[in-house]
């Protein structure tokens, strides 16, 4: 009797233990992810509203901000697992105690435009004269570099909202802004002057971050994140915008966004690495800026291996 007891009992415990392994090994599929009401958030939302997340087995609950600076304060509170940011907001957050990864570029294009009344039509013209742009992000850095390569000057205005910003160019409030899409090819069909893109400067530092946990934990679920991230690149290359773009107001794009879409034809590309070059000159304009002090290696704030 006290030996069939002594079985029971163990056996027990072995399926207890066992239950209690299987529960350690299962992953969250969940992730909260932030995003701008730019053109690289697009495959993401495409990703969720068309069920390719879903299909992957991952819930992806996504929350649009106006401005860096308040994606960056949700980071800081642990409300977010992955972001769309730059290369200088890594640095900056590991700098600061939060750490988080570049898993990946994104698709980006920012221009310089320049006030529809201002007569603007060349750096020359642009010295010294003002431009909005918001301090220690994509943003500014782009400014700088084109100014730098075209040795003028300017004097920096600082209006985080996208709104303020567009609002501020086309009322002459301001000279010029620094802009990605949609919002950049708007202003231009509303009289503002395309002065520059990031693009024919080879300009890129726009990149997917997650948080260090969420890499060591749940690194499956990156993983299918980028899968679906892949296949939404796949359906909106060969999908009419009508098809998908009325969604993306939902995450606080204009209404203008379709006739955009439709009339651009721009082919998206999937998730790739940033270079290396990229990373050694994001590092040391950061630097340069004082927004960290660290001497980091790439590696320190990279891993690519969750898009191959």
């Amino acid at each position: 009797m006290k030996k069939t007891l002594s079985l029971t009992l163990a056996a027990l415990l072995s399926i207890g233990l066992l239950s209690g392994c299987t529960k350690k090994t299962e992953e969250n599929k969940n992730l909260r992810f932030g995003i701008l009401p730019a053109e690289s958030a697009i495959p993401i939302i495409v990703a969720k509203e068309k069920g390719f997340f879903e299909k992957e087995g991952v819930n992806v609950d996504i929350t649009t901000f106006n401005s860096p600076n308040d994606r960056n304060i949700a980071v800081q509170a642990n409300k977010l697992d992955g972001i769309i940011a730059d290369t200088m907001t890594a640095l900056s957050l590991n700098e600061g105690g939060f750490k988080m990864k570049i898993t990946s570029d994104i698709n980006e294009d920012f221009k310089l435009l320049t006030s529809p009344k201002s007569g603007i039509d060349s750096f020359e013209k642009l010295n010294n004269k003002k431009v909005s742009i918001v301090p220690n992000f994509v943003l500014e850095y782009i400014m700088d570099e084109m100014a730098k390569k075209n040795n003028i000057k300017y004097e920096t205005v600082v209006i985080p909202s996208f709104q303020a910003r567009f609002e501020a160019l086309l009322s002459n409030k301001i000279d010029g802004v620094i802009f990605t899409e949609p919002q950049a090819t708007l202003l231009a069909s509303q009289g503002a002057k395309v002065l520059a893109t990031s693009k024919e400067y080879k300009l890129k530092a726009g990149t997917i971050l997650f948080n260090n946990n969420v890499l060591s934990k749940q690194p499956n679920t990156v993983k299918n994140f980028y899968k679906a991230y892949n296949e939404a690149v796949e359906y909106i290359n060969k999908t009419d915008a009508k098809e998908y773009g009325t969604v993306l107001t939902k995450y606080t794009f204009p209404d203008a966004i379709v006739p955009y879409l439709s009339a651009n034809g721009k082919t998206y590309e999937k998730a790739q690495e940033i270079s290396s070059d990229t990373f050694k000159n994001v590092l040391e304009w950061t630097k340069g800026k004082n927004m960290i002090k660290k001497d980091y290696k790439f590696e320190d704030v990279s891993d690519f291996k969750f898009i191959k």
